[in-house]
Order: C-alpha cells, then structure tokens, then sequence
C-alpha cells in the first residue's frame, strides 16, 4: 500500500510571525507537511506565548493562544538586531521555499533585510509580508489588530442589534481569515512557480481580506448605495431569522423557494407561501409576526429535529461547550489532540477540510523559544564546537 503524501511534504518555510494571523497562516502549511521554522527574539518571542486562561501554561510560555497555532513547527531563537542573527536568518532564508513575516512595513528594511537582500539570498523565494493595510498607501505603516480592522473595515458598524451596535465579533474572525487567505496565496505562489521558476513577493492586508468578507455589502453598496445596518438576528427574509421558542432561540434557514415552501407547509401554513422573493420582502412583517407566534408552541429542539426531517434549515442555538460535543464532528478532521507531560492535554484545531490521503495531522507539539536551535544550526553545516558561540552571538541568553 502506498503510502499518503502531504500536500507540502519537502517544502520549508521560515515563520517570523508573531500572535495569530500569521502564525495560523503557517500552522496550516504545517500540519499539512511542510517544515515549519519559527523565528523568535529570544528576549522578546511571541506575545501568545503568555495570551490564555491557563496561567500555568502563560508561565511556560505555552499559552493557549500560541499552542492553538504552533504544533508541528521548529523554534529558532534569533535576535534579528544582532548581526550574527541577520547573517543566519539568511542563511536559512537560502535554504527555503517561503518565508512568512508580519512586521510592520519598513521594520524590516531598518534591520537591513531589505526585499533585494532577501531575494539575492533566495530569488526563488515565496515572500509573504502580511500587515495591517498593506507596504505602501496612505495607511501602510499603520499598525492594527483584529478589532481595529473590525472598526476600520465597517464589520464592527454592522454587527449588533438596532439598539446596541457597534459591536465586536465574538472571534477573532479577521485573524483567521487572514491566517487562511495567507495559506492560499501561499499555495498558488508555489504552484505558479512549478510553472515559472521564479519566487515572488506577496503583500497581504488585514484590511482588504476585511472588506472581502463583506463582499456581498460591498457589491451591493457600489450598486445601490444601500449600506448594511446592525439587524441582530435578523435577515432580510422572515424565514431566516431566530426565533424565541418555548425555551430558547430556533434559528431558522429557509432560505431558497423550495425550502420555504416546505417551511410553510410543516407549519400547516400554505396560505403564509408566497410566490415571489419580492412578494416574501413585501410579507415580511406578516411572516414575522406568525412565525414568533408559532415557534413559541415548542422547544428549540423539538423544532429543529421536526424541521430538519423536513428538509428545513434550522438550529437551536447553541454555546461552544455544547457544540464542541456535537458527535458530527467526530466524523471530521477539524482537531487534533496535544497530549504533552509539561503541556497537559487539550485540543486545538486542524485544517477546516478533509482530504482522501494525506491529509492534516499533529506530529509533535509546539515548541519552547529556541528548542531546535542545535539542530537547525546542523542542518545549516555548522559543527557542534560552532554551536554555542552561534546561538550566543544571536542573542540567546542561556549562551550568555
């Protein structure tokens, strides 16, 4: 039997990210094969290091912010303002297929990585500068995070209910997404250079991944000047809409026509169906009013499994706890488990899809500060003698 491949099996990427867009970005690439490289100052690594609940794990350094997106990667501690730990961050650079950072635009350049020494180092490089609104542009040396694009953006404007908005999403919904379209565009660089031979430079802002999670307001703005407005749980359709049921909310789905019209019909109220989704915008306070009315006559569960059966959209809303558990997701492969001595056990995700073979998985959990360096020094052809002065003269402090 063959064994499976992973999609980045043999391709390196050197990480100088730092919180969570960036670090999701290559976590992703990570557990689907390829060898992650993280680039940390040792007197200064990733402030998600100590972000978490988990005061223990914020003490080792392993809070529960860094360890959601670090597993299956190596630690390099470097300090970038030594020249040594220039001259070997290049080095690596060399020997890479990409490298992801999200300094601020221009921080790099003042370190003397400027993009043409980068490239001289590596012209097949994949160089993904991930920022807050882009290198260049009235905002480029901005900084930001997620909430601040969320109110930058217009997500924030648009969430919350008539009476209580601006509000900000729960997630770190912009984060993520970014961390996501990082490992897309990562992944179309690397197969435009299969066919080019060349390495590129890919510059990839927070704010516009923002506005394209809004592209549906956008488009609808441009055309009709018409912008979305905080609505709660509310929908444009009656249909879709959550609902107060005899003991918590039912949020209802019934989007398309034909759901619509079973909607109505398991309701034994045909005569609600309208024929038209102009018709249904015109009913929709005469919708409203009957499914309150109606919703009210059961529990949020009794609906949901009376609806579904159905073919009807609906869900009882639920907390995180509770939907964790839920047992569909024993069939995915959206988490995997750390079971660590020093760690303890907890979960954290994957990737948000499945593959046939070679799919994501966690190999090992994610590191201390500069827990590979030895190794990685090896790897560049330094002997073990070399080692300790190296680290020493890259700033790592137990060298001192």
């Amino acid at each position: 039997m063959t064994q499976s491949i992973q999609p980045f099996e043999g391709v390196r990427v050197v990480d100088m990210t730092h919180v969570l867009a960036g670090p999701f970005a290559t976590y992703q690439l990570a557990v689907l094969g390829a060898d992650v490289i993280k680039i940390e100052n040792p007197s200064d690594p990733d402030m998600a290091r100590e972000w978490g609940p988990a005061q223990d794990l914020n003490d080792l350094g392993m809070g529960t912010a860094f360890l959601t997106q670090g597993g299956n990667k190596r630690s390099m501690a470097l300090d970038l303002h030594t020249q040594r730990g220039r001259e070997i961050l290049l080095e690596l650079v060399a020997t890479a297929d990409v490298l992801v950072e999200n300094y601020r635009p221009g921080a790099l350049d003042a370190l003397g990585l400027t993009d043409k020494a980068i490239s001289a180092s590596n012209p097949t490089l994949i160089h993904v500068s991930m920022s807050a609104f882009g290198q260049d542009g009235p905002r480029g040396e901005m900084t930001a995070y997620d909430y601040v694009i969320q109110a930058t953006s217009g997500l924030m404007a648009m969430t919350g209910t008539k009476e209580v908005n601006p509000i900000k999403f729960g997630p770190a919904a912009v984060d993520y997404a970014t961390g996501t379209t990082s490992a897309f565009a990562i992944s179309a660089a690397l197969l435009q250079r299969t066919k080019t031979g060349r390495g590129q430079r890919i510059d990839l802002a927070m704010m516009d991944v923002a506005m394209v999670l809004m592209g549906l307001d956008v488009t609808a703005f441009t055309r009709s000047g018409v912008h979305p407005k905080p609505s709660g749980n509310l929908t444009v359709q009656a249909t879709c809409n959550a609902y107060e049921t005899a003991d918590g909310l039912i949020m209802l789905g019934a989007s398309n026509m034909k759901q619509y019209r079973r909607l109505w019909g398991a309701l034994d109220r045909p005569d609600m169906a309208q024929p038209t989704y102009v018709a249904r915008q015109q009913a929709f306070e005469r919708e409203v009013t009957t499914l309150a009315e109606i919703m009210l006559t059961r529990t949020a569960q009794d609906w949901e499994d009376y609806l579904q059966a159905r073919h009807v959209p609906a869900a009882r809303v639920r907390a995180l706890p509770e939907a964790f558990e839920d047992p569909q997701l024993r069939t995915r492969n959206v988490f995997a488990k750390i079971d660590d001595d020093e760690i303890g056990q907890l979960t954290v995700p994957l990737n948000a899809f499945k593959l046939a073979h070679g799919g994501g998985r966690l190999d090992h959990a994610p590191p201390h500060v500069g827990q590979h360096d030895t190794e990685i020094l090896k790897e560049l052809g330094y002997g073990a003698d070399e080692i300790p002065a190296i680290r020493a003269a890259c700033g790592n402090a137990d060298q001192l």
